[in-house]
């Protein structure tokens, strides 16, 4: 059995009637798996993590077919029951230590705030657990951290504190939300590395929040790519790089900087811009940038379902590495020449 199973998320900011930010999502995580969630910045990642933790409030509103944690259905608990669990059994690290981290409460205080709501431990060993739990995620001179306030911390030991207070109650789902944010390169690289390990060593089940594909490759065991609230590829870490379809997850992985690129080489960028969420095009949400646009793409939006290899779905009717795809992006560089009668990428018609 999974140990999340979560069926036809929705997540709306109004009223019923308002645009969903998250639309018709399902994801699965087994116990000690670690699945990865990918894309542009307003594709709905944090807001699924967020409705998954209980933390969006009215005029919010999340609903589901199904929403099950550990067996439990998270949609019919109170707020004093969810509490058991959330911090407990499921925690998360989030984007900006600074802002998640109480600015007017020593790091100690913070650590073992959790451990004394969710265990029955007392203060003593708390802050011995505390101590113990800041050695763990690598941060120098732990016992005199404690009695310091979060300002007075680098933004990479911030991190590894916020990490210590979302590991302290030995949690079964981590979510880890865009965990490098705002850091530079070798420290986004000893967070991940952390992240990793401690996932490991607890053999915790882990869903890893970015806009990156590249942090992903080695450190997931499933992906899925998001765009405008839906799930628009998910496949196992290796089939996706191997046999990546949907060219949102191309463009996603083209933008990726290259080291061995000549100097100077000019980045990839994805195309025009994320659609409006309150003024959504028909068909497929992407075809206004996607490279392999066809008159049918501006009609029907394509369904996520599964093609070839075992657990790769896919949401697209012209692919990336078929036939069908190659033949449209062909029509659409001709198109771009002016050649008159071919369907343009952008979705005019040249």
């Amino acid at each position: 059995m999974n140990l999340l199973d979560i069926k036809n998320l929705s997540v709306r900011f109004g009223d019923a009637n308002a645009v969903p930010v998250v639309d018709g999502l399902d994801l699965s995580v087994a116990k000690g798996e670690v699945l990865a969630i990918v894309g542009e910045s307003g594709s709905g990642k944090s807001v699924t993590m967020m409705a998954l933790m209980g933390l969006i409030d009215a005029p919010g509103i999340v609903s589901a077919d199904s929403l099950q944690f550990d067996g439990t259905d998270m949609l019919r608990l109170k707020g004093r029951q969810r509490r058991h669990i959330v911090g407990k059994d499921l925690s998360m690290v989030f984007q900006d230590p600074m802002t998640a981290l109480n600015p007017v409460m020593r790091i100690g205080r913070q650590i073992t705030e959790s451990l004394l709501h969710h265990t029955d431990i007392g203060k003593g060993a708390a802050n011995e657990t505390a101590l113990a739990l800041l050695q763990s995620v690598g941060i120098p001179e732990a016992e005199r951290r404690l009695r310091q306030y979060p300002h007075e911390l680098s933004g990479g030991m911030r991190q590894r504190v916020m990490i210590a207070i979302a590991l302290a109650c030995g949690p079964k789902l981590l979510f880890a939300d865009e965990p490098t944010t705002a850091l530079d390169v070798t420290v986004q690289a000893q967070i991940l590395d952390l992240l990793q390990d401690q996932q490991r060593e607890r053999f915790m089940a882990m869903i890893l929040v970015t806009h990156d594909l590249g942090v992903v490759a080695g450190r997931a065991d499933d992906i899925a790519v998001m765009y405008a609230g839906r799930i628009v590829e998910k496949a196992p870490t290796r089939t996706l790089f191997r046999e990546m379809r949907h060219p949102y997850s191309e463009a996603l992985l083209e933008s990726i900087p290259k080291l061995e690129a000549p100097n100077h080489t000019r980045l990839a960028a994805i195309g025009g811009r994320p659609p409006d969420l309150v003024n959504l095009p028909p068909g497929c949400k992407f075809a206004p940038r996607c490279p392999n646009v066809q008159e049918k793409c501006l009609k029907e939006e394509p369904p996520l379902i599964e093609h070839g290899t075992p657990g790769h779905e896919y949401a697209c009717y012209f692919p990336v590495g078929s036939r069908e795809g190659a033949e449209a992006r062909a029509r659409n560089v001709a198109a771009s020449r002016n050649v008159p009668g071919t369907v343009a990428a952008g979705g005019g018609i040249a």
